[in-house]
């Protein structure tokens, strides 16, 4: 059982029975005394990929669904499509961009650490490593002295998301990435 509380970004539990994957959480504090902590959370149906918004309280609870896990490894693109493999049997994935979202951009060939949910031997969503490790392709030049300050600046990665990153870095170095909030970590 799991309480509205602690649901996270890719949590399956059961809604009425049904498995859903938890997409999206949102955390409302009201500034009323008394009144209880409100989190507002998108799930999607796993059989039907319908969307399912829903306010709760941090008391709440859920089932969890039964699901696997399995180690993955992304592969390559298929048009719209994402194709993972599973690093002990070899057997491969197909996620569409619409079931990636928000992950894409994390996404670099040949990436490992990742891990593919499954239900009923059916891939339903994936679990990125907490960081990756990305270069740096276009930013502006660095500036001398910029070590002592703590200001940023936009640099774009290899895979086209955009971070902030200390002045001090340049082109082509490489950065760890935080792919729970998109943040930069450090320099790999």
């Amino acid at each position: 059982m799991a309480k509205a509380s602690e649901l996270k970004k890719g949590m399956v539990v059961e809604v009425n029975g049904v498995p859903h994957v938890v997409k999206q959480i949102e955390v409302r504090n009201p500034s009323s005394r008394g009144a209880s902590t409100l989190y507002k959370v998108r799930f999607n149906n796993l059989k039907t990929g319908q969307k399912l918004d829903e306010s709760l309280k941090g008391d709440d609870f859920f089932k969890e669904a039964d699901y696997a896990r399995a180690k993955a490894q992304f592969s390559y693109i298929d048009g719209d499509n994402y194709v993972f493999m599973n690093v002990e049997d070899y057997s491969q994935y197909t996620l569409s961009s619409e079931d990636l979202e928000g992950q894409i951009g994390y996404l670099t060939e040949g990436l490992e650490g990742i891990v593919a949910l499954l239900v009923d031997d059916e891939v339903i969503g994936i679990e990125l490593p907490s960081s990756v490790v990305m270069a740096i392709v276009d930013t502006t030049p660095a500036i001398k002295g910029a070590t002592a300050s703590a200001r940023t600046k936009t640099a774009r990665l290899t895979t086209g998301i955009e971070i902030q990153v200390p002045e001090y870095l340049e082109m082509d170095e490489s950065v760890k990435v935080n792919t729970e909030t998109g943040k930069f970590m450090s320099r790999a």
